[in-house]
């Protein structure tokens, strides 16, 4: 089968469980999956129920589709994501994605742990993605274009919808939750960066490095969706003592899951 046939069986056998249309879809990234238990459930699809679905190895990423409402407005929550490193290819990371288009989705609210490149970020900070590096990872649109989906050769100038981000913005100030601003850079992983590429990802201009997120971005860009990305800064090298484990990364997230989880549930009521 190729892309565009597994996407609609996945699609099929998913509106045989839930006729649920959302209007906004939101993905958790490690330890984030509390914002979960904040919706008013109508329904739930694991992922290892729906067919040619990938499903997420990773401690922390419990893998299901959420419907329901959060703030009153109709949503579609994957608690968990698939990454890259785990073996899957990019058009199947991103399957969940365009699946959430398909569902009938417009906007995408992506969220993930991060470390800090901007040595004045703190841990447990939260920032605001305006703009992504992805040059370090394959794209995920790469192969025969899905017409269905978007164009051959999608514009790429505004991939974080600026009315999305004013909303956060808007939201934060009235919340009085503290909001850094930066560019997210997307590695492979699994393995944690050098110091040496630390060094060269901030001359790069990137204030946030991670391993998901910016792949996601692009193909809900070329399917037309409107997108906003918050990334919780869970460690800043240069500023930290020890090295880094996805415990720790997961400890802090897990800390920091009210603050972003009321952020987010107010930012959606306000769209």
């Amino acid at each position: 089968m190729d892309v565009y046939e597994k996407l609609s069986r996945a699609t099929e056998y998913i509106r045989s469980i839930t006729d649920f249309v959302p209007e906004t879809a939101i993905t958790l990234g490690s330890g984030l999956g509390g914002l979960a238990n904040m919706i008013e459930e109508t329904a739930s699809v694991p992922y290892g129920d729906i067919p040619d679905f990938p499903v997420s190895t990773v401690a922390g990423h419990n893998g299901r589709f959420v419907f329901g409402h959060l703030s009153g407005k109709k949503v579609v929550a994957m608690q968990g994501r698939v990454h890259y490193y785990e073996g899957y290819t990019m058009q199947e990371v991103v399957m969940p994605t365009r699946i959430c288009k398909m569902l009938g989705a417009k906007n995408l609210i992506l969220s993930n742990a991060a470390g800090g490149l901007d040595l004045s970020f703190e841990v447990g900070d939260l920032m605001m993605i305006t703009d992504h590096i992805s040059t370090l990872v394959p794209s995920p649109l790469i192969g025969k274009n899905v017409e269905a989906l978007g164009v051959r050769f999608p514009d790429m100038s505004e991939v974080y919808s600026r009315e999305l981000c004013n909303k956060l913005r808007k939201t934060a100030n009235e919340l009085g939750t503290p909001l850094k601003e930066g560019v997210y850079l997307q590695v492979t992983g699994p393995n944690y960066e050098t110091p040496a590429e630390i060094e060269m990802m901030r001359r790069m201009g990137g204030s946030a490095v991670g391993m998901s997120t910016a792949v996601e971005a692009m193909a809900a860009a070329h399917a037309g969706m409107k997108v906003l990305g918050v990334s919780l800064i869970t460690d800043v090298p240069g500023k930290d003592i020890g090295p880094l484990t996805h415990e720790e990364v997961t400890r802090v997230a897990n800390e920091a899951t009210e603050k972003l989880s009321r952020l987010i549930s107010e930012t959606v009521k306000n769209m």
